[in-house]
């Protein structure tokens, strides 16, 4: 039985952190300054708490990160200034060359670093979410999920290859959304979407109906998915390619972020007057 920090236990960490616990584990969250909420999930789950970052890092041998990309690497010095020396496994939707940069940073710091990937939703469910890893040390990671129902698939032994994975497949998941929202916008405010989805749905009677779901039900999750937008755009610079796309999918993601707190999902009507706004 291995003794586990989750950083943080929101809707996806909460799940990752329940396979670990379902796996035999004992999983620590940090309660400090945190919501209720987030208290919330982590006692529905039999998450242990502890007072702070310092003494999760006294408690744990390894710690999980799942956090919104743009802080990724805060949380990783954080936890490298409260003294930690056990594994460490980034769980984040970030570029693989941020991925190298905080596990040379960690490996400095006396840091085992694994570089994870999730592709799916929260874990819930079997075989619909895979933990991708990529480190010298991922079996020791893939080991702590044993039970699921989360799915673990090592890649490699190189930092930035389960992170790059991540990034090429939400560049079009999650890309081609921005996009699609994008053109309904555009269609709206130029008066032509009726015609748009009759033209669509003349090549795909399900195209229209498709096309407003994906647009509605990504706007919980824009917030976050704006910052995913930005490591993917920096993922193709890097690879020496166009990186425009996704920056400006990053502001199609940044004008839907007031849906953040919305309990229902909303009106078509009303996401495409956010992007038009």
């Amino acid at each position: 039985m291995a003794k586990i920090g989750i950083l943080h236990p929101g809707d996806m960490g909460v799940s990752i952190a329940t396979s670990a616990v379902n796996s035999g584990h004992e999983v620590y969250w940090v309660s400090e300054n945190r919501s209720d909420k987030t208290r919330h999930r982590a006692e529905k789950h039999n998450l242990i708490e502890v007072g702070s970052l310092n003494l999760l890092c006294e408690t744990s041998e390894i710690i999980f990160s799942v956090c919104p990309p743009h802080a990724a690497e805060d949380v990783a010095n954080s936890v490298i200034e409260c003294g930690f020396k056990g594994y460490y496994l980034d769980a984040n939707a970030i570029s693989p060359q941020r991925a190298k940069r905080i596990g040379e940073l960690m490996s400095v710091n006396g840091i085992h670093f694994i570089d994870g990937g999730i592709i799916g939703g929260p874990a819930w469910t079997p075989k619909e979410t895979a933990l991708f890893l990529s480190g010298k040390e991922s079996q020791f990671i893939a080991d702590c999920f044993s039970k699921g129902p989360l799915e673990t698939k090592i890649i490699g032994d190189e930092i930035g290859k389960a992170s790059a994975l991540k990034m090429c497949y939400a560049a079009y998941s999650k890309g081609t959304t921005a996009l699609l929202t994008a053109i309904l916008a555009t269609a709206e405010s130029l008066g032509v979407r009726d015609e748009l989805y009759r033209q669509w749905d003349s090549d795909d009677p399900n195209f229209s109906a498709q096309a407003n779901r994906r647009t509605t039900r990504v706007t919980a999750k824009a917030w976050r998915f704006e910052g995913e937008m930005r490591e993917i755009s920096s993922t193709f610079e890097e690879a020496g390619l166009p990186n425009g796309f996704h920056q400006a999918a990053a502001e199609i993601y940044h004008r839907m972020a007031g849906f953040k707190d919305v309990a229902e999902t909303p009106r078509l009507e009303d996401v495409l007057e956010s992007i038009l706004k």
